[in-house]
């Protein structure tokens, strides 16, 4: 069995179809899913780039896309009321929630938070009342605000950016990363084992290339 890292923000719609749909693009393949929820925001500030809602034009298309996706795919998707919003509560109530301090939380904890975003009739991710009423249902046995949990977050972003991850939903196994909601079923062939991933074709599609480099 092999274990398969999902890192992850709720504030992406990406990331919570992807979730929603894992199990079935996987269906029939034996694996192991540990999910780490980190900071987009960071991944974004790290690569010098704006994230998708941040410009206009592309907000537009990206809620389109995901609106056409989740109605495709049978998944309810409800836009919260702010977005982007500030995930952090979010997040950091992920990692206070499992049982042993340090230990990912389980795809129940990351279901109810994912939900709670994306299926709440578009009510806002950061009302104070709600985020209570999400605390109490998670029963986190760490604080969320503590510092331990907080450096907990900062770690894991920072470890995957070392990894080498840039977005969200990004998948990794067998040292391979796999980014964003319409790279499942190339997970998938690699849990299979398909031909193209055991060759050299991984290795030669993703190799350096001489080409013009934007300056300024």
């Amino acid at each position: 069995m092999k274990i398969i890292t999902f890192y992850l923000d709720p504030v992406s719609p990406y990331a919570y179809l992807a979730f929603e749909r894992l199990p079935e693009a996987l269906q029939g393949l034996s694996y192991e899913i540990e999910y780490r929820p980190i900071l987009f925001a960071a991944l974004l500030h790290a690569v010098g780039q704006k994230g998708p809602a941040e410009i206009e034009t592309k907000r537009q298309w990206t809620f389109r896309q995901v609106a056409w996706q989740a109605d495709q795919l049978g998944i309810p998707l409800q836009v919260p009321a702010e977005h982007p919003f500030n995930p952090l509560p979010l997040l950091r109530l992920l990692w206070a929630a499992p049982q042993m301090p340090g230990a990912t939380p389980n795809r129940l904890q990351c279901e109810q938070v994912f939900r709670y975003a994306w299926q709440a009739g578009g009510a806002s991710a950061t009302d104070p009342q709600r985020l209570q009423a999400l605390k109490d249902a998670l029963a986190p046995k760490q604080d969320p605000a503590g510092e331990p949990v907080k450096d907990l977050l900062r770690n894991e972003t920072e470890r995957a950016l070392k990894r080498g991850v840039f977005g969200v939903p990004t998948f990794e196994v067998d040292g391979r990363l796999f980014w964003g909601l319409d790279a499942l079923p190339m997970l998938a062939g690699q849990l299979r084992g398909d031909d193209w991933f055991a060759g050299k074709a991984w290795d030669q599609a993703g190799a350096p290339r001489p080409g013009v480099v934007r300056r300024g």
